[in-house]
């Protein structure tokens, strides 16, 4: 008996002519029509010489056929390796120098200058896969046979790499396994209630698991219709409201949705439930959205390298500022960071889990995998929380100055290794502050050398290009000095406290 989660979903599908993807640019696909697609890829992937074990990175735009492909490599027994389509090519080339993947699909306008860095890199095989069903890869699989026989999986085998990151500024891959995301699709799809009725506006990216594996996975388990949009747009989720059961979002989108006039309590009368992660949500946001639709909006908490770990029940009091209960498998406690004792109910420390959700270990760097589990089996998330009186968890802050900005995490190191390069830059120190849009915003503080003359916009035009576009930082200030403790140690929570509700937050 197989494993493949492919299998699963192909097990649990609703009749295959339900559409599976409703799609905003063009024609519907039905489950039967999916599952061909994925059957064609795979077999595209095979004569490409992919073999099960292998990688197959991807950087494309979200299109139907980033879930085909998702999907065939479940069903050829290779390891997807989702890429941010914001990364440069220089800090693509980490990934791909790290991961050696057997494929690589790019977009079709960065062919020739990834097929350049591949064969540097001696990666044989790069194809492209363009939103109109355009690009190399397409061509290929148009010609390839539907019909694939999915190849078998163990539970503990890979089914993905996602790439996450460290204060140290090095990128890890968490190998999350086919059992990693099968159980946790199967609680959600039961957590949440999700059925073959419900029809979901997908307006997340598809190269983040909150999209890919959270969204996706659980649509597919329920036999659930997703709205399948290919990016976030307020006008185009207000048009699909009509239609739609579900909607799930990061806080940006609930705040810019507060302030479209199509937002009311008529409009989503329907609508059974809003879900909100990847960043922390205000309070004021969750009060304002029920003030407004009447809806309590449902938080949740999960990593990368767990993917969901808890969440504000289905039923009962969705309370603002907490992420709610463990998923039912998942254990969780808090504990001390620098001992591991375990801390008693209302005390904050580093959170712990253990279950069928949490990874395989870092890809490739396995000293660093020993150091984020304890003894017992339990992962150190880095996040410091406490849990209630009532059971809920609430998380406090990060143990490793981790900022998410729209849902994306940026890594402070990362960005303060581009500004130190910069000429007349001393030193710098980046920060993410309370913001009412994106969650938190990326912020720097840059000591200038003596005599040098330096500007905000100067700064930002110098990073343009060096980084992806969200994690260039929103605003830059200048300072003589950076604080320090007596250990010489930047203290980035003065930084913090100093310039709290620069964007209004």
């Amino acid at each position: 008996m197989s494993d493949n989660i492919y299998d699963l979903i192909r097990g649990r599908a609703p009749r295959l002519e339900k559409i599976a993807l409703d799609c905003a640019d063009g024609p519907p696909l039905s489950y039967g029509d999916l599952f061909a697609r994925a059957g064609r890829a795979a077999n595209a992937l095979v004569k490409l010489g992919v073999e099960p074990g292998d990688r197959v990175a991807v950087q494309i735009d979200k299109s139907p056929d980033m879930i085909a492909l998702a999907l065939a490599c479940f069903r050829v027994g290779a390891a997807l390796l989702p890429l941010n389509t914001a990364y440069t090519l220089a800090e693509l080339e980490y990934f791909l120098s790290n991961a050696r993947p057997a494929l690589v699909v790019c977009r079709p306008p960065a062919l020739d200058q990834v097929r350049a860095l591949a064969d540097r890199l001696g990666i044989a095989a790069v194809e492209s896969l363009g939103v109109g069903r355009d690009g190399t890869l397409a061509e290929k699989i148009a010609d390839a046979p539907a019909d694939f026989a999915t190849i078998p999986r163990a539970g503990g085998d890979l089914a993905a790499i996602l790439y996450t990151s460290g204060t140290t500024g090095r990128s890890k891959g968490a190998m999350l396994t086919h059992e990693n995301l099968a159980s946790n699709a199967l609680v959600l799809v039961d957590y949440w209630r999700f059925t073959e009725a419900d029809v979901l506006i997908h307006a997340l990216p598809v190269f983040h698991t909150h999209g890919l594996f959270v969204a996706t996975n659980v649509a597919l388990l329920a036999g659930a219709t997703m709205i399948y949009q290919p990016r976030f747009d307020a006008d185009a989720i207000v048009k699909a409201l009509p239609r739609a059961t579900s909607l799930m979002g990061v806080p940006t989108f609930y705040t810019r949705l507060l302030a479209h006039g199509g937002v009311t309590r008529e409009s989503t009368k329907h609508m059974r439930l809003f879900v909100s992660g990847s960043a922390p949500l205000l309070a004021d946001t969750h009060q304002a959205w029920r003030a407004k639709t009447g809806h309590a909006i449902l938080e949740r908490y999960g990593m990368t390298e767990t993917n969901m770990i808890t969440s504000n029940p289905y039923d009962g009091d969705r309370v603002a500022g907490t992420v709610g209960f463990p998923l039912p498998g998942v254990s969780l406690r808090i504990a001390e960071p620098e001992t591991g004792r375990i801390l008693p109910q209302g005390e904050i420390g580093v959170i712990e889990v253990k279950g069928p959700n949490v990874f395989k270990g870092y890809w490739r760097m396995p000293e660093k995998t020993a150091e984020e589990f304890r003894s017992d089996g339990f992962f150190i998330t880095g996040d410091l929380g406490k849990i209630d009186g009532r059971g809920y968890v609430h998380i406090v802050g990060r143990a490793k100055d981790l900022i998410i900005s729209g849902g994306f995490n940026v890594y402070p190191k990362e960005i303060e290794v581009e500004i130190d390069a910069l000429p007349g830059v001393d030193e710098s120190a980046v920060i993410g502050l309370p913001h009412p849009d994106f969650g938190e915003g990326v912020t720097a503080v840059v000591v200038p050398k003596k005599g040098a003359t330096l500007t905000e916009e100067g700064v930002l035009a110098a990073l343009e290009g060096r980084l992806a576009k969200y994690k260039l930082p929103k605003r830059v200030f200048f300072v003589e000095e950076l604080p320090r403790n007596t250990m010489g140690k930047v203290q980035k929570k003065v930084l913090r406290e100093k310039r709290q509700g620069i964007y209004g937050a």
